[in-house]
């Protein structure tokens, strides 16, 4: 007897992507954004083939997942957020609520809901993990996205 093995491959075609941005720490998500589009384009995956859904902050991220992931002609959604650390407790209420909102909404709707929001101490940290030529989560994030559509598409 033989074992299944799944796994899903780096190459879209006719499959339709939202991305869910957050305007807050706007010079942030934006480069994010920036890398998550050109990889998409370079998987394959067509402009009319994806939505942009702009925010206010990362704890609105996963209402507007959400109401796109309910949508059948949505594969998958990418959310794109920057939380850094402040002075206050508020990084961590946020940063926990936003995580715990885009993991609800991809058990809910069974879609890949990507988490694709940066949580780190300093801005440098998030500019190290938003370069254009090198560390890029918005890029990893549409590379997640595109290999679970296909893995969910093969069970």
């Amino acid at each position: 007897m033989m074992i299944k093995t799944i796994q899903g491959q780096l190459k879209s075609k006719g499959k339709r992507f939202a991305i869910v941005a957050s305007q807050f720490n706007e010079f942030i998500t934006k480069r994010l954004l920036k890398a998550c589009l050109a990889e998409l384009k370079c998987l394959g995956v067509k402009e009319q083939e994806i939505i942009v859904v702009w925010v206010p902050g990362s704890l609105e991220i996963p209402t507007a997942a959400l109401k796109l992931a309910r949508k059948k002609s949505i594969d998958a959604v990418i959310c794109l957020g920057a939380v850094i650390r402040g002075e206050t407790i508020h990084f961590d209420l946020v940063a926990q609520g936003a995580a715990r909102g885009i993991g609800e909404v991809a058990l809910l709707t069974g879609k890949p809901v990507i988490f694709g929001v940066l949580t780190t101490e300093t801005v440098d940290q998030a500019y190290k993990r938003s370069q254009e030529k090198g560390d890029n989560k918005g890029r990893d994030a549409a590379q997640a996205a595109v290999t679970m559509v296909n893995a969910l598409g093969q069970i």
